[in-house]
């Protein structure tokens, strides 16, 4: 396989048509931004850290990606051709083939790049455009090509003639360039159009008119040419790669019942036979194990999830959840969650930062906060790990096979041992001992005709 030497990623431009206070390529699709998904495509087919042309708001698009790209600053956006003139620094020192490809195309997949960059080094090309033939060509740069097949040049839309535009096969704005002869070729360059502009196709054309062989290459689907300039647009992106994505794991032996009303992040891992019904939102670096049922309006976010487990209505962050463990409906299990093997998690039930051992069971309206639950152990409902004393947090132990009654308020720190009982409605302040019975609430007291008389007092008012 031929690999690029490097590949350049446009992302200077203003996306005034996004109407937005951040820059065009940090709004997101499928859970991460545009630019997110150029970069992830470039490192898979250069081992050289992608270099990000940035302008507009440049400091958002560094605070994101940090370390793992080389920057190039455009601080006048006066066209394609410029934007990569300010690489040349970074470029003078590269040879082999570059991919320059614009920023706000994420569904651009790496084999199609890749695919290109091959094209061009067996076709011996000194620069090769991307193409693609799209229907509605309306806004794209036109392909002409010679007798030959190979460009003739481009023409972009607000530049060409009547009879150019019937053209439907239209310029992608992703290149592959002999790196020294992009260079020189820039300095060529000039910027004699109606929007008095540099633009890098004419690169393609000065290269052509020196000898050098410049050829097209045909994106074989067309969605990958997809740019986003309006947040339309971006829905029209997002749907396309949301339906690659659910596609994926549906041919991976997932069943999705309505894909087109599921929601899954481009690095969820899915189990075989896993049932996934409509409604369900599957983000970051979630890992879903095998025949699991994921019942209609879950959130599940960089969570790990078991096999055989069933979850429903729940929102479950940062969690790992073990086999055959029944979750939901509406719980909330906030970062830090451990839960065990076939482990109830019931219905409005708030689990953070906890541990809950094989078993156990956590049936309803109840919140455990830094507790740890041991196996085997009923929380009835109601019951709160009280950890917070207005400082700092603290921690509940609940030890194995114990019984927590109903609306029973544990005073963290605490400690229920092995096999102990606490009656319903107790606030326990102190350590429980082992298999014994824990009783922490006032004696009942029955006041007889002391509503008579209170209603007799009020009628003598």
């Amino acid at each position: 396989m031929n690999k690029c030497a490097v590949v350049v990623i446009l992302a200077a431009g203003e996306g005034t048509r996004m109407k937005s206070s951040k820059p065009k390529v940090m709004h997101e699709v499928c859970g991460y931004p545009i630019i997110e998904h150029m970069v992830r495509t470039a490192v898979e087919i250069s081992e050289s850290l992608p270099v990000v042309v940035v302008g507009h708001q440049a400091e958002q698009i560094e605070q994101y990606l940090g370390q793992r790209v080389r920057y190039a600053y455009q601080s006048q956006r006066l066209g394609t051709g410029h934007a990569v003139m300010v690489a040349h620094s970074i470029l003078e020192k590269i040879d082999g083939y570059a991919v320059v490809v614009a920023g706000d195309i994420p569904l651009i997949r790496s084999s199609t790049l890749q695919k290109m960059v091959e094209y061009a080094n067996e076709g011996g090309y000194d620069a090769v455009a991307l193409s693609a033939i799209l229907d509605d060509p309306t806004g794209y740069g036109r392909i002409i090509r010679n007798e030959a097949g190979d460009l003739e040049r481009i023409v972009e839309h607000k530049d060409a003639t009547e009879e150019q535009r019937r053209i439907n096969e239209v310029n992608v704005s992703a290149y592959c360039f002999n790196i020294q002869l992009l260079l020189s070729s820039l300095n060529q360059l000039d910027n004699n159009n109606k929007q008095g502009e540099y633009y890098l196709t004419d690169v393609l054309h000065i290269m052509k008119e020196a000898g050098n062989k410049v050829g097209v290459f045909v994106a074989q689907d067309s969605d990958e040419v997809l740019g986003i300039n309006t947040r339309v647009q971006l829905a029209e992106v997002e749907q396309k790669m949301r339906q690659r994505i659910n596609r994926y794991h549906m041919e991976n032996g997932v069943t999705l019942i309505d894909p087109n009303n599921t929601y899954i992040g481009p690095d969820v891992v899915i189990g075989s036979d896993t049932v996934v019904y409509p409604g369900n939102v599957l983000e970051g670096r979630t890992i879903i194990g095998e025949g699991c049922t994921l019942y209609p309006n879950n959130r599940i976010v960089n969570s790990v999830i078991g096999n055989q487990t069933q979850v429903q209505a729940s929102v479950i962050l940062e969690s790992r959840i073990g086999d055959e463990t029944t979750i939901g409906p509406y719980a909330y299990l906030r970062p830090g969650s451990n839960i065990g093997n076939r482990v109830r998690i019931g219905d409005f039930v708030e689990i953070k930062n906890s541990s809950i051992g094989d078993r156990s069971k956590v049936s309803h309206l109840s919140y455990v906060g830094d507790g740890t639950i041991g196996r085997d152990v009923n929380v009835g409902c109601g019951v709160v790990c009280v950890n917070y004393d207005g400082v700092k947090k603290h921690r509940a132990v609940v030890e194995d096979k114990a019984f927590i009654g109903c609306n029973v308020n544990l005073i963290a720190p605490v400690v229920v041992k092995e096999g102990a009982y606490i009656a319903a409605g107790s606030t326990i302040t102190d350590e429980v001992p082992e298999y014994s019975l824990a009783i922490a609430r006032a004696r009942q007291v029955n006041k007889e005709g002391w509503v008579e008389k209170r209603q007799l007092k009020k009628k003598g008012e």
